[in-house]
């Protein structure tokens, strides 16, 4: 199951950087003018679970498995993208395409680096990017209640569309009444119900407390997920070996990465779950939605184990590490027979048993 976070801001604010060292990769071009990005880099990360490490190791498995997200660079956006202006129609259908947003701002100040608007002001580049995304969003749900298109929607789909229309106009944020909503709109393709991160860039002499506009940035969004990063750094940390790394991040107070700390909160964001399966031949990580029941989360490792699901076996993460296997956890009591309706937890050590 793959899950998407597109990285969007206004050009020149680090987004290439960023996606090059969350990748490992040179595969983004960064460059000191607008539109370097023209096509969506795409990179799958490794979700770096220790967990599975300590699984791997019990299991003496032969394969380790991460469960994976997909981080996307995309194109950057200017004041005017949802009439086309830049390459506003080919960023916004990639928008449309992501699961999550890490609207990444510029908080640093350089000579070198030019901005678009010729001043630094994080707020104002990321009410640009908010306002062209509602814009698009008018636009669209304007078009599905024209009168023709109107024909093609029942009564219900009317009324959320008008009050979502009423929402946007207003300056507000579009609030989800109920799962049918979100499944409407989602299907249809509006990008201001899609959940979002705020990334602040900093230079690396105000990583550790933040300056001004980060300061900024958090009184103006006060419920908004925000976090600090310096591009930079992690890219920079991206091209080194595990102890040189950690020598690096001594040396500069760094005790967690940026890029460890974006995954986390993207996984948050898209209220995901990790179980985990583990013998011998592989100990891996799957992903699920939150609330996920058993023969669902089954499905993930083979489409027919939905189908011919019987019971699941299941065992906390933390019981496995303690008694060292599943047969002594079952010695202990604490191997557990879960049936259809069981709701997978995060952390879940599952054994499916199937119908052949």
């Amino acid at each position: 199951m793959g899950f998407k976070c597109g990285i969007v801001g206004l050009p020149n604010v680090g987004k290439s950087t960023l996606f090059n060292a969350l990748t490992s990769s040179k595969n983004a071009e960064a460059a000191n003018f607008p539109f370097c990005t023209i096509d969506p880099n795409i990179g799958i990360v490794d979700v770096v679970d220790d967990r599975l490490d300590k699984l791997t190791n019990l299991s003496k498995s032969k394969k380790k498995i991460y469960t994976t997200i997909t981080f996307v660079d995309i194109a950057g956006l200017v004041k005017g993208a949802s009439k086309g202006e830049g390459l506003g129609n080919k960023f916004l259908s990639h928008i449309r395409e992501v699961d999550a947003i890490i609207h990444l701002v510029r908080c640093f100040k350089s000579e070198k680096i030019t901005h678009v608007n010729s001043k630094i002001n994080p707020a104002d580049d990321l009410e640009t990017i908010k306002t062209e995304i509602v814009l698009s969003d008018l636009d669209l749900i304007q078009k599905k209640l024209e009168k023709g298109k109107k024909k093609l929607l029942n009564d219900k789909e009317v009324k959320i569309l008008e009050e979502k229309l009423n929402y946007l106009e207003s300056g507000k944020d579009i609030k989800i009444n109920d799962l049918y909503e979100e499944k409407f709109l989602t299907d249809i393709g509006l990008l201001s119900m899609k959940p979002k991160i705020i990334v602040c860039n900093v230079d690396e002499e105000t990583l550790a407390h933040g300056n001004e506009y980060t300061q900024m940035m958090r009184e103006k969004y006060p419920n908004e997920k925000i976090i600090n990063i310096c591009a930079d750094i992690e890219d920079q940390l991206s091209g080194l070996n595990k102890n040189e790394k950690e020598s690096f991040m001594r040396d500069i107070g760094l005790y967690k990465t940026g890029i460890n700390k974006l995954i986390k909160e993207g996984y948050d964001l898209l209220k995901l779950d990790t179980f985990f399966t583990s013998g011998p031949e592989e100990s891996r990580a799957w992903t699920v939605k939150k609330n996920t029941i058993a023969p669902k989360a089954a499905s993930v490792i083979h489409t027919d184990f939905e189908k011919n699901f019987i019971r699941a076996e299941a065992v906390s993460c933390e019981d496995f590490i303690k008694y060292g296997s599943a047969e002594k956890c079952k010695e202990n009591g604490k191997l557990r027979i879960e049936g259809k309706d069981y709701i997978i937890k995060d952390g879940d050590v599952l054994y499916f048993r199937v119908n052949p």
